[in-house]
């Protein structure tokens, strides 16, 4: 049994199966809609429903609250069509944003090696060409682990190889099968492309890219997609480490500064004995980040993606040098285990 989801103002008309939430359909159209967490506990996906019958799914009554439902609201990523449906979402039409079908893919492990103690890089084959945005994620599917997990597409869209940044989580069970059971050869499943972090081209700005542990995979992603489509614009990569151990993909940076005078590469460590050998910026990204733009980010646009605190930090530090909301981007990732308890956004900040 299949229905149709109309999505207003856009007048666009999805196909939905059985049981697919809206959301899913949504996304497997091309047709974005806003979402976060994916499990309805968020509620970013909120929509009202003009006409038709649907099931709530699993959503969280904090997230879509009694009167919200009486008033026919749904949340996306959990409500399922029983019937046509007629929707109103809020869309930002974004001209950069590239409106690419959700799809369902199988990749073989062709390459896995250590990037850093914690850290474990991937590249798989995928059966048919993925297509992405720079700065966006998959979902991938874990043998033997409830939900799926979220991992930004660490190389440039015009690359064949899917790349993959594995932070170990301690007692994850997710990210402690990828680094020790996962070896080349074997064959995993995930969906993409997802999420909305992506470079605003259009633009023209000179652009700020921040990165902590992981989160580099993104910026990666990001700054060679705009290297290799021949960009001239001012370009800065700030990424921030511990140690030069977790200091990695160091190389291919410094050689893309070599090679491309726009381009300008800022590594930055904060945990470093006084006697270290390093020539380096000391302390945190934030830091680094005011003193190299000497607290003067007027005419950027930034892109912020690691672990929250120094998400936070860059933030505060980008606003006090008077950059602003709409010219800064950063990437949060919500799973089934952390939804409920993520931390909030700073209060200046709106979420994207």
């Amino acid at each position: 049994m299949s229905f149709q989801i109309m999505i207003e103002p856009l007048g666009q008309g999805v196909p939905a199966r059985d049981g697919q939430t809206v959301l899913d359909a949504c996304l497997r159209a091309g047709v974005w809609l806003p979402h976060a967490c994916g499990h309805g506990v968020c509620g970013t996906c909120k929509v009202q429903v003009l006409e038709g019958e649907y099931d709530h799914g699993e959503a969280s009554n904090f997230a879509l609250m009694d009167f919200e439902r009486d008033e026919g609201k749904i949340l996306a990523c959990c409500a399922m069509a029983q019937a046509d449906l007629v929707i109103e979402a809020e869309i930002d039409e974004d001209p950069d944003a590239q409106f690419l079908q959700l799809g369902d893919y199988e990749a073989e492990l062709v390459e896995a090696r250590m990037l850093t103690p914690t850290i474990r890089g991937l590249w798989l084959r995928t059966d048919r060409r993925a297509e992405f945005q720079a700065g966006q994620y998959v979902m991938l599917h874990v043998p033997g682990v409830e939900g799926e997990r979220a991992f930004s597409i660490a190389n440039a869209p015009s690359e064949d190889l899917i790349e993959l940044h594995i932070r170990r989580v301690p007692q994850g069970r997710a990210t402690g099968w990828l680094h020790d059971e996962l070896q080349v050869g074997q064959r995993l499943r995930f969906t993409a492309p997802n999420g909305r972090f992506f470079v605003r081209k259009s633009a023209r700005l000179p652009m700020i890219f921040v990165a902590g542990g992981s989160g580099l995979s993104s910026p990666k992603s990001m700054v060679l997609d705009l290297l290799a489509e021949g960009c001239t614009l001012p370009i800065t990569l700030i990424q921030g480490a511990r140690n030069t151990e977790e200091l990695y993909f160091r190389d291919l940076f410094e050689q893309l500064a070599d090679q491309h005078p726009n381009f300008t590469y800022v590594p930055v460590l904060s945990d470093l004995p006084e006697g270290a050998e390093w020539t380096g910026a000391r302390g945190y990204a934030h830091e680094a980040l005011k003193a190299h733009f000497a607290n003067d980010f007027r005419g950027h646009k930034a892109y912020l993606c690691g672990p929250p605190p120094m998400t936070e930090a860059c933030i505060a530090t980008l606003m006090q040098g008077r950059l602003f909301e709409r010219d800064i981007y950063t990437e949060k990732f919500f799973t089934a285990a952390d939804a409920a308890s993520a931390a909030p956004r700073s209060p200046l900040f709106k979420a994207l």
